[in-house]
């Protein structure tokens, strides 16, 4: 068995949930917050039999998807702030951790 942590956009969230439930998944949603644009991201955890890895992490990528994002950059001259033209940034897609089980008990 494995344990699979999928780190998604909130965006996309409901769909990949959605998706793997329908396949016969059960999953556990977090709400967590990302470092770099200290956005909205969805943990989700689901234990997999080996056979089905690959299933599941085909499902979340289908349903979550990168998108681009301008973010406004500020510059610091002195003591005053102000804002200097928006970066454009990759956001969403997926982060998996795909973990080995040792022991696994429904209690």
């Amino acid at each position: 068995m494995k344990l699979i942590l999928a780190i998604v956009s909130h965006d996309d969230a409901n769909g990949v949930i959605r998706a793997l439930t329908h396949d016969g998944f059960s999953v556990t949603k977090l709400a967590t917050t990302g470092g770099f644009l200290m956005a909205g991201n969805t943990t989700i955890i689901l234990g997999v039999e080996d056979n089905r890895v690959d299933e599941a992490i085909d499902i979340i990528k289908k349903k979550s998807r990168s998108r681009k994002q301008a973010i406004p950059t500020i510059t610091e001259p002195g003591l005053s702030f102000r804002a200097s033209m928006p970066v454009e940034v990759n956001v969403g897609g997926a982060t998996l951790f795909v973990l080995d089980i040792d022991r696994f008990e429904k209690i």
